[in-house]
């Protein structure tokens, strides 16, 4: 159903994918918009659980979008440093496909804007969190996306430096373990 990346030895491990997505502080909202136009919009989100979790206000053109079409695309970029000289860019991003759906259930809601809660105000004391909780849970719209496909990917040259670091990795254990060093 998902295309595979043709540059597949940019492709970042999963676990790497999901890091960039657990440390993003904002990514990028692709849906199907008015008239069949794409409408991408940036957003601050929390990733948990497979699952990314953003709030918005209870109507607009983001969410008139996604009532008509679940289906999403979520971009989030972690480095993304230019190199003049060498005419490229060293980056790092990921891309999640996924179903969107408006959290309805009040715990569901509430864990999730906890979590949002969480990461970008992590200082606050719990009691300030639920005061925030219960003062905006009425006029916002809470959206859960199910992430069905992940892929990270890296600028070349990074990829090329990731796959000597890996190799020179194994070299060293390969050396330790032939000469009795552990």
């Amino acid at each position: 159903m998902f295309r595979e990346m043709r540059r597949y030895r940019q492709r970042l491990p999963e676990n790497e994918a999901i890091r960039i997505l657990e440390q993003g502080s904002s990514g990028v909202l692709a849906v199907l918009g008015d008239s069949g136009y794409p409408y991408a919009v940036p957003l601050s989100y929390v990733y948990a659980d497979h699952t990314i979790y953003f709030h918005c206000a209870d109507s607009g053109h983001k969410l008139d979008a996604l009532r008509r079409h679940e289906q999403v695309c979520f971009c989030v970029i972690s480095c993304d440093n230019v190199v003049p000289q060498e005419y490229t860019t060293y980056y790092r991003s990921v891309i999640a496909f996924g179903r969107a759906r408006e959290l309805t259930d009040t715990a569901e809601r509430h864990r999730a804007l906890r979590l949002l809660a969480c990461k970008y105000h992590p200082t606050d004391s719990e009691e300030g969190r639920t005061r925030a909780i219960e003062t905006d849970d009425a006029r916002v719209c809470v959206v859960a996306i199910s992430v069905e496909h992940l892929t990270g990917k890296e600028g070349r040259e990074l990829s090329l430096r990731r796959r000597k670091q890996m190799s020179a990795a194994d070299t060293g254990e390969a050396e330790s373990s032939h000469t009795g060093v552990t």
